[in-house]
């Protein structure tokens, strides 16, 4: 592939994200994994529901150690729906009770990101709103047996099936709700190292 970007600094991804990985891959910049296990992922009760993916992000940041020639990109995800800060689901009976309080209803995903450098640090949230049809007990089963709910914000995959199937409209990046924005990281990316 040929470099959109030419880059100054060594990107770094701090994530185990497929999705993530394929994501920043498609912008064209190169970049390294590095990943570091246990990283605390808990929040203030008291934060807004619009601060949290950013919060993580941070913290999740704030646990490497980078050179003058890095750049680091964290991010988090979270879906809230009526309220409710919907994570990863523990376990089937999680990610079922998910799937049903976003059934019929519009709902937020909300990314936090983290672009740090020795120099500075970057940090935004993007907002998606995403609307599902009412969808049956059959349809949520069946996700939930053919595909992995469990490592996804709000029990869902967008570009899985149940994307498919169930999304009747959304506003703002859909790459947000696969868990990068990466059209706002480009744009950032190019601010920071304008080579």
């Amino acid at each position: 592939m040929v470099e959109m970007m030419k880059m100054e600094k060594k990107i770094i991804l701090a994530s185990n994200s497929p999705r993530r990985r394929q994501l920043l891959e498609g912008l064209g910049i190169p970049f390294e994994v590095k990943t570091i296990d246990g990283i605390d992922e808990s929040y203030p009760d008291n934060l807004p529901p619009e601060k949290i993916a950013e919060y993580i992000a941070n913290e999740k940041a704030q646990a490497y150690v980078i050179t003058p020639d890095e750049l680091l990109i964290t991010a988090d995800t979270i879906v809230v729906c009526d309220g409710e800060i919907l994570g990863k689901p523990h376990d089937e009976a999680d990610a079922r009770r998910m799937l049903k309080s976003i059934s019929g209803k519009t709902h937020k995903v909300i990314t936090g990101v983290c672009l740090l450098t020795a120099e500075r640090k970057t940090l935004f949230s993007v907002v998606t709103d995403v609307t599902f049809k009412r969808l049956t007990d059959a349809e949520i089963s069946y996700y939930i047996s053919n595909y992995a709910p469990y490592d996804k914000a709000g029990a869902y995959g967008i570009q899985e099936w149940i994307g498919y199937v169930g999304v009747t409209s959304i506003s703002g990046s859909y790459f947000n709700v696969m868990g990068l924005p990466v059209q706002r990281i480009y744009e950032e990316i190019k601010r920071i190292d304008p080579s």
